[in-house]
């Protein structure tokens, strides 16, 4: 659209003067790795505790059934069994889960077990709790169900039409919620447009396959009638509502612990429902219980991503500017609305793209359908919108006869109009995009591999190119569920930090993320470090979260890449004030005027006279045990506790608002060579260019760049559900659930661009999540190699027996799938 107001760039602009520079941007060897890499780690299945129990489930077979009975007698007279529970015993003893739908979807009625009827294979249907594992497995096994199968629904555009069975009777539609927005003259521009393209296509569901599956154990002590609960839940704290209503018990009666969790990727946000079965059990035995869930449950049941069908349509000038996008869009979310249909609004966050594109319009649905629930899978509603218009702008190059990198080139935003405000109401931070795309293709040797192509494919050979644009919006705005449930009391986003200087002057730094492998320990040191002027080494960060002592607020958790922006300014902002009252106090005890006093390299000295200085340390000691020496009212102890809150506003009557806090930029080059024999893509070039503001650690960011790249290759050409018609899912093993090795993904060139983000203190922008781009990029890529062939391809997966059947449709003409 333009250039954001000034008065809005002041309102969200921070200070960073507290900065020194000396520890930021080092690639410092991540403080976690010391411990993890040594076996030293400590995660859910390793906590023991004594008298301990085990849970178990026994699952549907079914999509889609009703119960008619449950026999559970046998399995409650093996020995070593505990407690056995169907629905109805669940049913009993809590209320339904709390649903976040517009009416009529929040009639839903969720329990964590299913009661009445089962709405998707792998739905828990009876739990057992034993004295192992073992005889909780075969106690399952006992326990014999009689089902009334019923008709499926595993199509979501099927799941809207009049007469499809229905996943929740009592919601009389399988609708979750629809929203229309508009923002801009879209009638104008596509009125007023040289031509209008216009493709249909389906990004496919898969999930983020961790290493560590979901794991929780459930600790209740009578005598305080308190409830512990260690998880892997990647942000607990923003799911207190369902714990306190599912356990019938108040926020400080719930303790919630994390320790190190074996990745994440999204899939453990909704594993909240295990963590109520858990407690439950827990406070009907009086001893603790365990759960870990098997690989084929997780793959089967635990969260996917919610697959996309949209029906785009783009207004273009002859020049190949494109003026407007029109769009239709499904999502299809499962059989539980436990996160979801929040993806419908997270996509506002990149409405445009990276494109200044001045209108757009979007009629979306989501739908419930019979199959697992969906949840927010990294790069999280973003990137299958980006895929949409990124796959848009390949057909428009190819519609005008234009090079893919040039038409992307003529629409980016400039850097000139940094912050630019998008026509949903976005607010891009900062960066030189058009710069970034340079030299990207530079690096890639683009237009090299573009004439190369020519000559191999007058060899026969199959060689595609594909270059695509991409942003991870970082650091959301919970107001956006707004757009959909104006209702909900949930806005903003927010996160907290405590800094404690210890009375022999080394820093502990305690935070309200739940990393998974992030470096969180790592970058919150650096950042404390950098602003006190200490040692790295002197930096002591707590591992995981626990409610009883973390700092924590109800948007606390790691998601939506937030701990960049969000995280590392809270810890900015301790530290800072942290290093206020250090000089307060040293002023007083050097008698120097405050504002003449400097911090730096572990002491506190008078700019006019250096020979007054005092170490850290001592400044400690006199705050924690010789009070009487401090400045007169000061209170005594070095704790600095802080909460960062982004002037972020709830969306208008048009539904515009700027959804997330900084927007990093991504560039990705991508080579294939398509075997005609057998069909598989062979990358053999594979460039990317990032610019996440200032770097905190490039190891880190290095690594988070590789992890989304592997992520976007796996979902592109290997990972993907496949579903019958009846709901079953076919391939619930890794067998046969594709996820590739480390010989599966290409080697990389990793280059960057640094642009500081005006809105963090730090600079810095959140990154993990890559915003999908390499999935985007290899579909371009061999979308490109099929091309001269009439083949297209409509879906975000793109495995060899897709690439056949157009290779073998090339010769009866054009193909799409």
């Amino acid at each position: 659209m333009s250039k954001a107001p000034p008065e809005i760039i002041s309102l969200y602009t921070q200070d960073s003067s507290a900065l020194t520079l000396k520890w930021l941007g080092k690639p410092l060897k991540p403080k976690e790795d010391y411990r993890l890499v040594r076996g030293r780690g400590t995660f859910v299945d390793d906590i023991q505790l004594p008298r301990m129990a085990y849970m178990a489930f026994l699952r549907s077979p079914y999509s889609h059934a009703r119960i008619k009975r449950i026999d559970v007698s046998r399995a409650k007279s093996m020995p070593g069994v505990l407690l056995v529970w169907t629905g109805d015993d669940i049913k009993r003893r809590m209320r339904p889960l709390p649903q976040a739908t517009p009416p009529p979807a929040r009639n839903a009625i969720d329990y964590p077990l299913a009661v009445d009827k089962v709405r998707f294979q792998g739905e828990p249907v009876a739990m057992v709790v034993a004295e192992s594992r073992y005889i909780a497995e075969d106690a399952v096994n006992q326990i014999d169900v009689d089902y009334e199968p019923l008709p499926a629904v595993v199509d979501a555009e099927r799941a809207l039409e009049p007469g499809a069975p229905l996943v929740h009777e009592e919601v009389g539609t399988n609708l979750i919620a629809h929203v229309h927005y508009k923002w801009g003259d879209v009638d104008y521009y596509f009125q007023h447009a040289d031509l209008v393209v216009e493709a249909k296509f389906h990004y496919h569901r898969f999930t983020g396959a961790p290493l560590e599956t979901n794991a929780v154990v459930a600790d209740y002590d009578e005598r305080a009638d308190v409830m512990t609960i260690y998880c892997n839940n990647q942000a607990p704290m923003e799911w207190l509502p369902q714990l306190s209503a599912g356990l019938n018990m108040p926020y400080p009666k719930l303790r919630v612990v994390t320790r190190d969790i074996g990745g994440g990727f999204g899939t453990k946000l909704i594993n909240y429902v295990y963590m109520i079965l858990a407690a439950l059990a827990s406070k009907e035995l009086k001893r603790p219980v365990k759960y870990m869930e098997t690989r084929t449950e997780n793959l089967q049941a635990a969260a996917h991503n919610a697959e996309r069908t949209c029906t785009v349509s783009a207004a273009v000038r002859k020049d190949g500017t494109v003026l407007a996008l029109r769009m239709r869009c499904v999502d299809d979310d499962g059989a539980y609305s436990r996160h979801e249909p929040a993806g419908m609004t997270v996509w506002a966050q990149v409405s445009t793209g990276m494109y200044k594109i001045r209108a757009l319009e979007n009629d979306y649905y989501a739908v419930f359908t019979n199959k697992c629930p969906s949840t927010s899978i990294r790069g999280f509603s973003r990137a299958p919108h980006l895929f949409m218009i990124e796959r848009i702008m390949d057909r428009i190059a190819r519609r005008l006869g234009m090079d893919p990198a040039e038409i992307r080139m003529k629409n980016l935003v400039g850097p000139e109009e940094m912050p630019y405000m998008t026509p949903s109401g976005g607010i891009y931070d900062s960066g030189n995009w058009p710069e970034g795309l340079r030299r990207a293709l530079e690096a890639a040797d683009y237009w090299g591999w573009r004439k190369r192509q020519e000559e191999l494919r007058r060899q026969g050979r199959i060689i595609g190119v594909g270059v695509v644009v991409g942003s991870d919006s970082a650091g959301p705005n919970m107001a956006q569920v707004k757009m959909y449930n104006p209702g909900l009391p949930y806005t903003g986003g927010t996160e907290g930090a405590l800094v404690q200087m210890t009375p022999d002057g080394k820093v502990r730094v305690i935070l309200g993320s739940s990393p998974q492998g992030m470096g969180h320990e790592t970058t919150a040191a650096q950042v404390v470090a950098d602003v006190l002027d200490v040692s790295y080494d002197d930096i002591y960060v707590q591992t995981g979260f626990d409610s009883f002592s973390s700092v924590y607020t109800m948007h606390s958790g790691t998601y939506g890449s937030r701990f960049a922006p969000i995280g590392l300014s809270a810890v900015y902002l301790a530290a800072a004030r942290l290093k206020e009252k250090l000089a307060k106090i040293a002023a007083y005890l050097l008698k120097c005027p405050e504002g003449d006093v400097v911090i730096e390299n572990g002491a506190a000295r008078c700019a006019k006279d250096p020979q007054r200085s005092m170490e850290l340390r001592r400044i400690a000691r006199i705050a924690y045990g010789n009070v009487n020496e401090l400045p007169p009212g000061m209170e005594p102890g070095l704790y600095s506790l802080a909460i960062f809150r982004p002037p972020f506003q709830n969306p208008d009557e048009n539904r515009r608002a700027n959804l997330a806090l900084t927007y990093s930029y991504n560039v990705h080059v991508v080579v294939v060579e398509i075997d005609p024999e057998t069909g598989m893509p062979k990358i053999l070039s594979y460039t990317a260019l990032e610019d996440s503001g200032r770097i905190v650690n490039p190891l880190i960011v290095d690594g988070q760049v590789h992890g989304a790249i592997a992520h976007g290759v796996a979902e592109a050409l290997y990972e993907k559900y496949h579903y019958d018609e009846n709901g079953n899912l076919l391939n619930p093993t890794f067998v046969d659930y594709l996820v590739p090795t480390a010989l599966e993904i290409p080697d990389m060139k990793v280059i960057h661009m640094e642009t500081p983000s005006p809105f963090t203190p730090t600079g810095a922008k959140g990154m993990g999540e890559g915003g999908g781009t390499a999935v985007q990029a290899v579909i371009s890529a061999v979308e490109d190699a099929l091309a001269p062939l009439g083949g297209e391809l409509g879906e975000s997966h793109a495995d060899p027996e897709t690439i056949l059947r157009i290779l073998k449709g090339a010769a009866r003409g054009k193909s799409e799938v």
